[in-house]
């Protein structure tokens, strides 16, 4: 009776916690908010200047008493205070779409393979952000929820979720996860990938956000149509500012080491898969999701190496928060799915 109560009179948020992005599904709205995780903090007075896009463009351009944080590293929390923080900013910007009477029920993403300890940090903080329920969903479970993979029936799935700061690759059948790998080679690896390799050869420094964007640019993993980006950033002989002209070639060469250590995590994955579960990804194909998934290429080579088919995910940025949102519609439903209930976390 008061479940229904609270339920009618309170909000269903959906959030994957990522690295790089964090996204905010809210119960019969959709996606309200994607915005980047970083955190800049006035370390004077220990207040919180801004969250997520405002605080992202102020990252490599904060005096010295401002410090743009980004409290998670590789997926898990690494500053537990600013992470409640955030978390608390986006709740609170949440609940100002849709007013409610009740505080909010949450289900979180969490890279797969975290440990017990991680999983507590991720409760504590949303709970202290305010949180009134919270449930934990690995995110290839959610991301495979998301895109309506069939994870309750007797069949393997496979997916390779490509985040920020982890890969993840599960393969799942009857509502949990049979085999999985958890990668530190994702999306912010190939920046740093980038960074070194126009450290090394053209004697450029640039920041993360310039690899980044020459990433999205001419990012891609198989050649194909030529293409070129103007970078710029300081001279390392003379330390003046420098523009050089960088191509898709280039790019290739930075994070081919990167890539070749992806496929080598997908190989492992299925060298240890069981026959009958293998067969069904040789019949029914593997699906990337998360933002690493639109790096160009990247579905046709795992193709041609594995011998499976590919696809990627419809807007695979927004998987994991999809599948929060349907966890969110039947908690009951997905209950096995979720990685805790409050009597089975381990005790602060």
């Amino acid at each position: 009776m008061f479940n229904k109560l609270y339920n009618a009179f309170s909000n269903d948020i959906g959030i994957d916690l990522g690295t790089a992005n964090t996204l905010v599904y809210l119960k019969g709205q959709g996606i309200v908010i994607n915005e980047p995780s970083v955190v800049a903090v006035n370390t004077k007075s220990g207040q919180i200047v801004a969250v997520g896009q405002a605080a992202k463009d102020m990252l490599g351009r904060t005096p010295g008493h401002i410090k743009a944080i980004r409290p998670l590293v590789d997926g898990v929390i690494s500053d537990f205070e600013v992470t409640e923080e955030m978390l608390a900013y986006l709740i609170g910007k949440t609940e100002k779409i849709s007013k409610k009477f009740f505080r909010p029920r949450v289900v979180i993403g969490v890279p797969s393979g975290v440990t017990n300890v991680e999983i507590r940090a991720v409760y504590d903080a949303a709970k202290s952000a305010g949180a009134r329920e919270v449930y934990i969903i690995e995110e290839p479970m959610a991301a495979a929820i998301g895109i309506r993979m069939p994870i309750k029936e007797p069949v393997g799935s496979m997916i390779i979720d490509i985040g920020g700061g982890t890969t993840d690759i599960a393969v799942i059948s009857l509502g949990g996860i049979v085999r999985s790998k958890n990668l530190k080679i994702a999306g912010d690896k190939l920046n740093n990938d980038i960074t070194t390799y126009l450290r090394d050869e053209f004697k450029l420094l640039i920041g993360e956000k310039t690899a980044e964007s020459v990433k999205m640019q001419i990012g891609s993993v198989m050649e194909g149509n030529f293409m070129e980006a103007e970078v710029r950033g300081r001279d390392l002989v003379t330390g003046l500012p420098r523009e050089v002209i960088v191509t898709d070639s280039d790019i290739r060469e930075a994070i081919g080491a990167s890539i070749n250590n992806l496929i080598d995590g997908v190989k492992e994955v299925l060298e240890t898969t069981p026959p009958e579960i293998l067969a069904d990804s040789m019949h029914r194909g593997i699906v990337l999701s998360g933002g690493g998934a639109l790096l160009h290429g990247l579905a046709t080579l795992l193709q041609n190496i594995l011998k499976i088919p590919v696809f990627v995910a419809e807007d695979p940025l927004t998987a994991v928060a999809r599948g929060t949102g349907i966890v969110l519609d039947d908690i009951d439903y997905y209950k096995e799915v979720l990685l805790n209930t409050e009597d089975e976390l381990p005790p602060r």
